[in-house]
């Protein structure tokens, strides 16, 4: 029996599109001279953080606790080995603000709520559905496979057959900043924060049969 031939080749792509989403991550870290007044003060203050963010339109179901944590704050002193000074508790907090340009005045309200004791941990821009960028992604990764292929089809002086298998790899985000007259700022009161692109990037692995050049339909 004569050995099937077949072609494997990967493809890439990538869509862009301006996010509508964006996920804000707060830390909330206080230090008492006693635990019981560390924990209870940082609840209280990560209370008031997430109090301004639902009146700054954060639903409920967007806010959401990622970590809590209580320690001893210890010191070397000189000929006195490890000394306590106090104690240390801090929350993580996670929030999607939609649409992006009420994310300023949201995050300048939880800074004015959270004081001294916030920590801004970071920002990601993305989408409350990729699914659509993603597809045009998935698109451009298997225009490129199937190009790919059909080169090294003609190549071997065979033409691409039927599709054996396909494996799609995990999409990913990345942001791309707009360029020029593109670039707008999302900023009312506080930091700006800079409106770009998002672009979801795809993968995909396909397997054709090489068929004969002769043995075409129709």
């Amino acid at each position: 029996m004569t050995p099937r031939r077949t072609v494997t080749v990967s493809g890439e792509g990538s869509a862009e599109a301006v996010p509508d989403l964006l996920t804000l991550t707060l830390a909330v870290e206080v230090r008492r001279d006693a635990a019981g007044a560390a924990y209870d003060d940082a609840g209280q203050l990560a209370a008031a953080v997430t109090d301004v963010l639902r009146e700054h339109g954060v639903a409920g179901l967007d806010l959401r606790t990622s970590g809590l944590n209580l320690r001893a704050e210890l010191v070397w002193a000189e000929n006195q080995g490890q000394k306590l000074t106090g104690y240390v508790a801090s929350t993580t907090l996670v929030a999607r603000v939609s649409p992006p340009s009420a994310a300023p005045s949201a995050i300048s309200a939880a800074v004015a709520a959270g004081g001294d004791s916030l920590r801004i941990n970071g920002i990601e821009q993305g989408f409350t559905d990729s699914s659509a960028v993603a597809a045009l992604a998935q698109e451009a990764a298997w225009r490129e496979a199937e190009a790919k292929a059909a080169r090294f089809a003609a190549l071997a002086g065979s033409r691409l057959g039927q599709v054996l298998s396909i494996e799609q790899r995990p999409e990913q985000e990345s942001p791309i900043p707009l360029m020029g007259d593109m670039k707008r700022a999302f900023a009312s009161e506080g930091l700006a924060i800079e409106a770009g692109s998002v672009a979801v990037s795809a993968s995909v692995v396909v397997q054709w049969e090489l068929a004969s050049p002769e043995s075409r339909a129709g």
